[in-house]
């Protein structure tokens, strides 16, 4: 299981996910394909996007959690236009967060991560990182933490309270659009182990958003930017063994000044651009 989320705003974390689901190595889990679930507590997007009926849902899944025999994740599962299965959810946060509430439990977290006779990975999209996720970012293999790349973004990564080391070897920052900042200098001041970078590629986010029968570029003539840097995190997620500490694939500008940020009696490094230094946005 592969949690995705963020501390702040909304940087692209289901996008993010949805590329990796797009990608994910085919050798990976004896051919199956990856299962995206939209477990956010504030809603879900995607049943509205891809015009998905109320049924089968994220509730249906929470429901049959605290049954006896609670069935496979599978029994949810939407498939969306461009090849991707996934578990969405209704909108609204009343019942989406019950829904996550039940599913960070251990029932719900045993019909996500299913028994030694299944297959596949469920990649998992939490939203904004909240207390109701805790249990599941314990249960992750993997968690990726999304994020802008301007200093206060950033910066909101320093002070979000994560656990870093509880997620040691666990953890990678994606960092979404323009950064002024190297990632070896970003994965040494928020002292996560590996920091990529994913580009911000709105044609590869309109053919994933497209509600008609499509195929998505990911190699040949002119691929998608955001889908070939997705299926390099991909293959690091699927092979954490094979790859090293720190990981970039695109970087700029330095990190010339740290300061301490204190938050709830507690001081954390920040980061902030060195003079002259400019944010771009996307």
């Amino acid at each position: 299981m592969v949690v995705f989320g963020s501390v702040s705003g909304a940087p692209g974390v289901t996008t993010t996910a949805l590329a990796l689901a797009a990608v994910w190595p085919p050798e990976v889990d004896g051919g199956v394909r990856p299962v995206m679930v939209e477990a956010d507590p504030s809603g879900g997007d995607l049943m509205i996007r891809f015009g998905l009926p109320a049924s089968p849902s994220l509730l249906d899944v929470a429901a049959a959690a605290g049954q006896p025999y609670p069935g496979s994740l599978l029994g949810a599962v939407s498939e969306l236009p461009f090849g991707v299965r996934a578990v969405v959810a209704v909108p609204g946060r009343g019942p989406c967060r019950e829904a996550v509430r039940l599913l960070a439990g251990e029932a719900g977290r045993s019909v996500l991560l299913g028994d030694g006779r299944d297959l596949g990975t469920v990649l998992l999209d939490v939203g904004r990182l909240g207390e109701d996720v805790g249990p599941l970012l314990q249960a992750a293999d993997q968690v990726v933490l999304v994020a802008r790349g301007g200093a206060e973004p950033l910066t909101h990564v320093s002070v979000c309270g994560l656990d870093v080391d509880a997620c040691a070897g666990r953890l990678t920052l994606a960092v979404v659009g323009p950064c002024l900042y190297p990632a070896e200098e970003i994965a040494n001041t928020l002292g996560i182990g590996r920091v990529v970078f994913l580009p911000w590629d709105a044609k590869g986010v309109a053919a994933m958003n497209n509600p008609k029968q499509s195929v998505l570029r990911i190699a040949g003539f002119r691929p998608s930017p955001l889908l070939t840097a997705a299926r390099m995190l991909a293959r690091q997620l699927a092979h954490p063994q094979e790859t090293t500490t720190r990981t970039s694939a695109r970087g700029g500008g330095r990190l010339t000044e740290k300061c301490a940020v204190h938050l709830g009696g507690s001081s954390r490094t920040a980061l902030v651009p060195g003079p002259g230094a400019e944010e771009s946005g996307p």
